[in-house]
C-alpha cells in the first residue's frame, strides 16, 4: 500500500511512500476504500500552491518512512485528486463492502474513511482532520445509486467534473453579476479545461460578452480550433487586445507579468479581475500597474454552496447538469483519454505537468488497478 507524495518547498519534488493502513484495526463506524482511479490535471498543481490558505494539505494527512521524524515529515504534503474507489472493509453497518464511490480521494492505493449522513446516493466522510473542511470536498457519490450511472462515462467525470463545475460557478457568478459591465472577457490560459469549460457555456448564450483567448504560442492552433474565441493571442500579443472595450478578465495561469501588463493596458476599461488557477505558479509576482482593488480570488466551492442552498440540491442538479451535459460533449472532440499505469507512472509524468509540458488536449487518468 503507498501514496504519492509532493515536496511543500517544491512542488515538481516527489515520493511514493509505502503505508500499513491494510493492517490496521478500524474503529468502529470506519471503512477501508482502495482507489481504483483518478484523474490528474494543472488543477492539481493549483490545490498545491493554494493549499497553506485554503486548506488542502488538510484532507489527506501524509504517512511517514520508516525512519522519519514528524519535523522532516511536515515537509510533504498528499495532493487532493478526484476519481474513484470502492470499500474493500467495513465497520460501519449503512456502508458495505463492494460500494463503488466518486469523490475527492489521495493518490494513494488505499484510504480509511468514516462515513456519516448516509444517504441512497451519497454520504460525507467525518474524519475529525477534515470537520473544518469544504462540504463540497467531504462529499463521496454511491455512484451505482444514480440514476443513469454508466461505467462507461467515469473517465469523462473525474477529469472534468471538477473543472467544468469550477467553469459552471464561474459563469453563474459572472452572468449573476452582469459580467461587470464588460463587453469583452479576456481569458488567460485559453487551453486550459476549466478555461474551455467556460468559453463553452459564454459561447451558448447571446448576452455573454466577446471572448478573447490569451495563450502560449505552442497552443495557439489547439485553441482556434475549438471555435469558441472571437480572437486568440498570445501572451506577447496583449497590445492587440482592444483596450476601449470594458474587459472583464478571466485568470486561470497567476502569471504575474501578464496579469500586470493587461492590467496596464486597459486601464480604467479593467472592469474586474477574477483569479482562479495558477497554471504558471513560478511566474506570480506581480508588478506596479496590477489593479488589486478590482481583482480577487475565486473559490469555487462558496459559489456552488450558495446555489445549493437557494435552488435546492434538486434545483442545482437540473442548472448545473444542463450546462455540463453541453461542456462535456463539446470536450469531447478534441479530448484525448491517455491511461496512466499507477503512482509510478503518474511520478514520471508529473514533473512535466508542473512545468506545463503536458498537451492540453491529453486527459491524464492515473489507473490505480491492473485490468
Amino acid at each position: 500500500m503507498s501514496e504519492f507524495q509532493v515536496s511543500k518547498q517544491n512542488y515538481v519534488e516527489c515520493r511514493i511512500v509505502n503505508n500499513d493502513l491494510s493492517k490496521q484495526q478500524l474503529n468502529d463506524g470506519q471503512v477501508l476504500v482502495k482507489v481504483d482511479k483518478f484523474a490528474l490535471t494543472a488543477n492539481n498543481i493549483t490545490y498545491a500552491v493554494v493549499a497553506d490558505q485554503i486548506g488542502y494539505w488538510q484532507f489527506f494527512p501524509p504517512h511517514a518512512t520508516s525512519k522519519e521524524s514528524e519535523a522532516d515529515l511536515a515537509n510533504w504534503g498528499v495532493l487532493p485528486v478526484w476519481g474513484y474507489a470502492d470499500v474493500v472493509k467495513s465497520s460501519n453497518a449503512e456502508v458495505p463492502v463492494g460500494e463503488r464511490l466518486f469523490g475527492y480521494f489521495p493518490p494513494a492505493t488505499h484510504l480509511i474513511m468514516h462515513p456519516s449522513n448516509v444517504s441512497p446516493v451519497a454520504w460525507i466522510d467525518s474524519s475529525k482532520h477534515r470537520a473544518d473542511l469544504p462540504t463540497a470536498y467531504n462529499l463521496y457519490r454511491k455512484v451505482e445509486a444514480e440514476p443513469g450511472y454508466n461505467k462507461a462515462f467515469e473517465d469523462e467525470r473525474m477529469l472534468l467534473y471538477p473543472l467544468h463545475v469550477t467553469s459552471f460557478a464561474l459563469y453563474d457568478y459572472f452572468q449573476s453579476n452582469d459580467w461587470f459591465g464588460a463587453t469583452q472577457l479576456v481569458m488567460i490560459s485559453a487551453s486550459s479545461k476549466t478555461s474551455t469549460g467556460l468559453a463553452y457555456g459564454l459561447q451558448n448564450d447571446e448576452k455573454a460578452p466577446a471572448q478573447v483567448a490569451l495563450t502560449s504560442e505552442r497552443n495557439v492552433k489547439m485553441v482556434e480550433s475549438l471555435g469558441v474565441y472571437q480572437q486568440t493571442l498570445t501572451y506577447q500579443q496583449i497590445s492587440e487586445i482592444d483596450a476601449t472595450q470594458p474587459t472583464l478578465i478571466v485568470d486561470m495561469s497567476g502569471n504575474g507579468q501578464v496579469l500586470n501588463d493587461l492590467h496596464k493596458h486597459l486601464g480604467d476599461n479593467m472592469k474586474f479581475c477574477s483569479n482562479v488557477g495558477l497554471t504558471h505558479w513560478k511566474e506570480m509576482e506581480t508588478g506596479p500597474d496590477f489593479i488589486t482593488s478590482r481583482s480577487e480570488f475565486f473559490f469555487a466551492p462558496s459559489q456552488l454552496q450558495k446555489r445549493i442552498k437557494e435552488w435546492g440540491m434538486e434545483g442545482f442538479e437540473k442548472h448545473s447538469g444542463k450546462y455540463l451535459a453541453h461542456s462535456f460533449a463539446k470536450s469531447r472532440e478534441w479530448l484525448k483519454m491517455t491511461n496512466i499505469d499507477g503512482l509510478q507512472g503518474m511520478a514520471a509524468i508529473y514533473p512535466d505537468l508542473c512545468e506545463g509540458k503536458v498537451a492540453p488536449e491529453a486527459g491524464l487518468l492515473i489507473c490505480m488497478s491492473k485490468k
